[in-house]
């Protein structure tokens, strides 16, 4: 969104296919926990690198006709995802060298939601890094505010777009996979996924890391606690958040001006 002004909202369902292919790989055939994690990387880089290259990049803040096509591939890529894995949910598993729990106070957590704590914390810290001191970085803020000129300054932006949508996607095929010990992996995972981050996005703010990591926490407390103690209004919380966000500050907690101009 932030850098070529695309709403994708088959992101989900790349979400989906990282979580089957890493489940499939890690579970059924019993392989290396790595190796999976590679595979539902490559599946979702390559699913968002042929969407993007194939038709979203013609579309550049064409907002409505972004959301007619990224909306026709949801049902798409959801019926080949049941063709090529089938209909049946895969259920949730843990690792063997994630196995176990801690005592803390009484309560007795997991360990591998530790680890996936641990992983976000990781994403979080190199995505901020990567955008904001690195080269790399600077040529993508570039875009995000001034395609115009950064083409003029020479930049392939084309093949950086073309790059963070790789690097994107890719990311999110590994989430899939990192998700699927706690949700599992079925057919409805592209609209329960594409639920919260179109929500996260919007609390926290389009284009900005520090928005998504922010907008994510607040959302997920606000989901937890709702559920606990409105169960009735679970759904409702999350976007109320979203309403109050949306009238008092429409860019977001720490959203970038000008990102849709």
């Amino acid at each position: 969104m932030g850098m070529m002004g695309i709403l994708n909202l088959a992101h989900g369902t790349i979400y989906m296919f990282g979580a089957y292919l890493g489940w499939t790989i890690a579970v059924k055939y019993g392989l290396n926990f790595g190796l999976a994690i590679v595979a539902g990387g490559l599946a979702g880089g390559l699913l968002g690198f042929v969407l993007q290259q194939g038709f979203l990049r013609h579309l550049h803040k064409q907002i409505n006709e972004q959301v007619l096509l990224t909306a026709g591939f949801i049902f798409i890529l959801t019926n080949l995802a049941q063709w090529i894995f089938g209909p049946i949910p895969r259920a949730p598993f843990t690792p063997p060298f994630l196995s176990g729990s801690l005592p803390i106070q009484g309560m007795v957590y997991p360990i591998f939601r530790f680890a996936i704590i641990l992983i976000g914390i990781i994403l979080y810290i190199g995505f901020w890094w990567l955008v904001d001191k690195t080269r790399m970085g600077a040529i993508v803020r570039a875009g995000m505010d001034d395609k115009e000129m950064t083409v003029g300054l020479g930049i392939n932006l084309e093949l950086v777009t073309a790059a963070v949508c790789f690097f994107g996607t890719s990311i999110t095929g590994i989430a899939g996979f990192i998700g699927a010990q706690r949700l599992g992996a079925d057919l409805q995972l592209p609209l329960t996924i594409l639920k919260y981050a179109m929500v996260v996005v919007v609390v926290g703010g389009v284009g900005s890391i520090h928005g998504a990591f922010l907008g994510s926490m607040l959302i997920g407390l606000i989901d937890t606690f709702g559920r606990a103690l409105f169960p009735q209004l679970a759904m409702f919380t999350i976007f109320l958040a979203m309403i109050v966000i949306l009238l008092f500050r429409p860019i977001g907690l720490l959203g970038r001006k000008g990102i849709w101009g």
